[in-house]
């Protein structure tokens, strides 16, 4: 038995075009039908928990209370460990009410430039994405992926969304993000995102065990 049959509804608690398109991408090897919040006609609730696990939790559980269907949500985010770890969980909000992520990456920059932190050994940080699937009387199960890596001195490259441009992970080949396809972002055997580590291994939890 697995967690999610083949043909299940599943609703995809987000209203972030990105988001939607790569999680599509992501998950269809499952063979499930994914109903973005939008089609679904939800609102987007209020992101009240301090963590990525418990916003990623609330934002599922509302979905699945909202439908009576199973729902996948993520929260994610970039942690530069020279900010304290913020923008964090604030990743989106830095980003203000029109989704202005070039101001956001302007404003990592400049508050390192502050601090003082040029040299790439201070700009390190972490690209965290946590996923919480939710099923009607069931519990809420959740799934980390983390990628490594330094802020670059500069956005470069328009591939991805959000914070992308900014990243440099370490697994990679001195690109950031934002110069990768989403194909190489997501990996054969490897992925390099924090995404689509998450959605490995949340892939291979709703496979179940092999026998």
């Amino acid at each position: 038995m697995t967690l999610l049959e083949p043909g299940t509804k599943l609703i995809l608690a987000t209203h972030n075009a990105g988001k939607i398109a790569e999680f599509r991408d992501l998950l269809e090897p499952l063979g499930v039908t994914v109903i973005s919040a939008g089609e679904a006609n939800l609102p987007e609730p209020e992101e009240t928990e301090t963590t990525f696990e418990g916003n990623a939790r609330l934002k599922a559980d509302a979905a699945t209370r909202a439908t009576g269907l199973p729902a996948l949500a993520d929260d994610s985010g970039v942690s530069v460990d020279g900010l304290g770890g913020d923008p964090g969980i604030y990743s989106a909000r830095w980003a203000g009410p029109g989704k202005d992520f070039a101001a956001a990456m302007g404003r990592v920059l400049e508050k390192l430039d502050e601090a003082g932190h040029t040299a790439p050994e201070s700009r390190r940080a972490a690209f965290v994405a946590v996923l919480a699937l939710a099923r009607p009387g069931e519990e809420t199960i959740t799934i980390e992926g983390r990628t490594e890596g330094v802020i670059a001195p500069a956005p470069r490259g328009g591939a991805g969304f959000g914070y992308d441009p900014l990243f440099i992970p370490d697994d990679g080949d001195g690109r950031t993000f934002g110069e990768m396809s989403a194909a190489e972002k997501r990996g054969a055997e490897a992925p390099l995102s924090h995404r689509a580590r998450a959605v490995q291994r949340f892939m291979a939890a709703i496979r179940g065990p092999r026998a």
